[in-house]
C-alpha cells in the first residue's frame, strides 16, 4: 500500500498495532484493538480518532458568504462567528456532490470541511463556480485533524487547557491552546456522542495524539480506527457519502432536509430541482429496517416487497449497541412506514425484516 497517501499520525499507528486499510486512496486504521471494543470505548467512555483525511477549504473574500450561500443547500446568513452548520452541496438536478460542515471563521472566512474521498471533485466544483471577491484556498495539506468522541471527553481534553469547555457547545468552535499547541477545538463529531475534533498544524499531531491518550489514561480511552467511527455513524444514523448520499441520491431523499432550506432567497444550486421534488412528494426514502431472520444487510443487498424489488441497502451490521442485525435502506417511497414488513436478498435467500424509527441510537436514551 505505498502509493496510498498517509497522514501525519502515520508513524502511530503501528505502535498501537493499527491493521490499515486503503480508505479512498489513503492509507488508514480500521481498528488498533478490535471495532466492537473500540465503538463500546466511545459509547461509555472516550475514544480517540485520526482523521486529517478529510479535506479542508478555505472561502476567502468579500463575496465569501455570497460564494457559501450560492453552492449550499443550508443558510450560512445564520450563522454566527466561531460556529458550524451541516450543509449539502448539490448538482442541478438535485443529487448531492457532497455533505460538509461550514465554519464561520469571520464575516469574510469560511473553513469547508468535506469528505476525503471528494475533496479533488469538490474543489473543481467549487472552482468552476466561483464568483469575483471570493478566493479558495485548500488548506488539507497544512491541517491534521483529531476527533475526541465519548462521554468523558470534556473532562480528559480539560485537563490540557486552561479555557472551560463547558462553555463551548455543540457546533460551535474556538482557537484555544490545548497541550501548549495552537489548534482549532470544535465541539462536533461523527459518533452520536458528545466530543470535539481538533484541527491543528501536522507537525504537532502525532505529540498531541500521544498527550491526549496519556490525559485519558484514567478514563480508559483508546485510539480508534474507520470500523468503529462506522458503526457508530451508523447507529447514530448520520449519512456517509456514497451510500446514504450520493450523486443519484438528493438529501431529501436521505432523510437530511433539515439542512435544505428552500425558503432561503439564494437561488442555490439544486434548489430549482428541490422545490420540485418537495413539491411533487419523493418517490424514495431513507428508512431503518431491523431483521425479523437472522442475517446481516450490507450496502447494496437487494430489498423486496413479495416479488417486486423495491430499493437496497445503503448501510447495514450487527449494531453493537443494540446486539441486532440492522440497517439503512432506500426503498420506495409507499414501503417506507414504520412496521412496514419487507424482505432483504442475503446471500441468495430473501430474509424478512421490518421497519423501525431511527435513529436507532440517541445518547441519553
Amino acid at each position: 500500500m505505498s502509493d496510498l497517501k498517509r497522514t501525519p499520525l502515520f508513524p502511530v499507528y503501528q505502535a498501537y498495532g493499527a491493521k490499515t486499510i486503503d480508505f479512498g486512496g489513503w492509507e488508514l486504521p480500521v481498528q488498533f484493538s478490535s471495532i466492537k471494543e473500540e465503538h463500546e470505548a466511545v459509547r461509555n467512555r472516550t475514544g480517540l480518532f485520526d482523521v486529517s483525511h478529510m479535506g479542508e477549504i478555505e472561502v476567502q473574500g468579500p463575496e465569501a458568504l455570497a460564494f457559501v450561500q450560492k453552492i449550499t443547500t443550508n443558510d450560512a446568513s445564520k450563522l454566527q462567528t466561531g460556529a458550524i452548520q451541516y450543509s449539502i452541496m448539490c448538482y442541478e438536478n438535485g443529487g448531492t456532490v457532497d455533505d460538509l460542515l461550514v465554519y464561520k471563521k469571520a464575516d469574510d472566512c469560511f473553513l469547508l470541511v468535506v469528505n476525503a474521498a471528494n475533496l479533488d471533485t469538490d474543489f473543481a466544483w467549487m472552482k468552476r463556480h466561483l464568483q469575483e471577491n471570493a478566493e479558495l484556498v485548500n488548506v488539507s495539506e497544512q491541517t491534521a485533524l483529531l476527533a475526541i468522541q465519548g462521554p468523558r471527553s470534556e473532562e480528559i481534553l480539560g485537563k490540557l487547557t486552561d479555557m472551560d469547555l463547558s462553555q463551548l457547545k455543540f457546533f460551535q468552535f474556538s482557537e484555544v491552546r490545548l497541550a501548549g499547541f495552537q489548534v482549532l477545538l470544535s465541539r462536533s463529531g461523527y459518533t452520536g456522542e458528545d466530543g470535539f475534533e481538533i484541527y491543528c498544524n501536522p507537525e504537532d499531531a502525532v505529540q498531541l495524539w500521544n498527550k491526549i491518550l496519556e490525559a485519558g489514561k484514567a478514563e480508559g480511552i483508546l485510539p480508534c480506527g474507520l470500523g468503529a467511527r462506522d458503526t457508530l455513524r451508523f447507529e447514530a444514523r448520520l449519512p456517509l457519502y456514497g451510500q446514504e448520499l450520493s450523486e443519484q441520491i438528493s438529501p431529501l431523499e436521505a432523510g437530511v432536509g433539515f439542512a435544505v432550506k428552500l425558503d432561503k432567497e439564494v437561488d442555490f444550486i439544486g434548489k430549482s430541482a428541490l422545490l420540485k421534488q418537495k413539491s411533487e412528494g419523493v418517490s424514495r426514502k431513507l428508512v431503518g429496517i431491523e431483521m425479523i431472520e437472522r442475517g446481516i444487510p450490507r450496502t447494496h443487498y437487494p430489498v423486496y416487497v413479495n416479488d417486486k424489488k423495491i430499493g437496497e441497502v445503503t448501510t447495514g451490521t450487527q449494531s453493537p449497541t443494540l446486539k441486532k442485525n440492522i440497517g439503512l435502506v432506500l426503498v420506495e417511497v409507499e414501503f417506507a412506514g414504520i412496521g412496514t414488513e419487507l424482505e432483504v436478498e442475503i446471500r441468495g435467500k430473501r430474509l424478512k425484516a421490518v421497519v423501525v424509527k431511527t435513529p436507532f441510537y440517541k445518547r441519553g436514551k
